[in-house]
């Protein structure tokens, strides 16, 4: 072979090893990883939403924040997450309805009858006796059945209802007060209550009588406003109306009960002779120009002041037809 024609077969060699080189080149650009490989076919498995990214590990203490409450909880939450929240939802849901109070029957009564509860306006409301404050009255203002054949009482729990209220107290400041009468009245001494309120007409105090053992005459003593009470009459074994819950007692010191017996005054209390006279002119009493009397007048109530044989002045009552 001659000298020219093995210069052209090494030039031809020479071609082939560098077109090869490139070609080699220009495939391995375009060829990928097993890791890149498998990067891309993750890719489908990602969330729907191409805009929020998967939360790593590092974001778990955020999402945990959220199941308290401090945040809006992820759509991508998982569904312990969502169970650990719940209760605490569940919680602020029970104790966000009824503010706490300092009143026995409001704290014992808590929001065991919000179903059925009347609600007139805020802070007043009447509502059925939970099984606490059941307990809590009887063998006080409510009858202990003492004796296995013993009589029941002429009225039952299930007649009864809890009337919660505000009102102004002689320093004239906004309180709460609380009463147990008969369902037939409930509406009507929230209503009456509410108004006095509005009128910021004064009551000093509006306290179970159980607070006072169901000693009436220690309430009275004491200005306490009040309604049931299962006992009777004073001087008399008949019921009085406020052991049915259709009676109530307002600001009895300045309006007391007083009886006439072998030309003799009785006063109860004995501390509110200073207001047995009722020509007198002295804060807190009751006659026909008096709010108080006008609003139980206006709801079918009679007065124990227009009575004859004795003077109640402080007692309204309403009795079923």
């Amino acid at each position: 072979m001659d000298r020219d024609k093995m210069i052209k077969m090494v030039v031809i060699l020479a071609a082939i090893v560098i077109i090869a080189g490139s070609l080699s080149k220009i495939m391995s650009q375009n060829s990928m990883s097993l890791t890149e490989y498998a990067k891309l076919n993750d890719l489908p498995l990602e969330s729907p939403s191409d805009s929020t990214p998967e939360p790593s590990s590092d974001s778990q203490p955020e999402s945990s924040s959220d199941s308290d409450g401090q945040n809006s909880p992820s759509a991508d939450s998982s569904a312990g997450s969502q169970e650990e929240s719940t209760p605490a939802a569940e919680s602020q849901t029970e104790a966000s309805p009824a503010p706490s109070s300092q009143l026995t029957g409001a704290s014992l009564n808590g929001n065991t009858q919000l179903e059925e509860r009347c609600t007139l306006a805020e802070g007043f409301y009447y509502e059925p006796l939970s099984d606490n404050l059941r307990r809590y009255m009887t063998g006080i203002s409510y009858p202990a059945a003492e004796e296995e054949n013993a009589a029941p009482p002429e009225i039952t729990f299930e007649e009864l209802r809890y009337v919660h209220i505000l009102h102004y107290d002689f320093e004239g400041n906004s309180t709460e007060g609380e009463l147990i009468c008969n369902e037939f009245i409930a509406q009507d001494l929230t209503e009456i209550f509410q108004e006095l309120y509005r009128n910021e007409y004064q009551l000093e105090k509006v306290l179970l009588i159980d607070e006072y053992d169901g000693d009436d005459t220690a309430s009275m003593e004491d200005n306490n406003t009040s309604c049931f009470n299962y006992r009777p009459v004073e001087g008399s074994a008949n019921l009085s109306k406020h052991a049915f819950g259709l009676a109530v007692d307002i600001n009895p010191l300045y309006n007391p009960y007083i009886t006439y017996r072998e030309g003799s005054e009785n006063i109860l209390p004995v501390s509110a002779a200073d207001y047995a006279d009722r020509t007198a002119n002295f804060p807190y009493k009751i006659d026909e120009n008096d709010l108080c009397y006008k609003l139980f007048i206006q709801h079918g109530f009679t007065w124990g002041g227009n009575w004859n044989n004795v003077k109640d002045y402080q007692h309204f009552q309403k009795i079923p037809q």
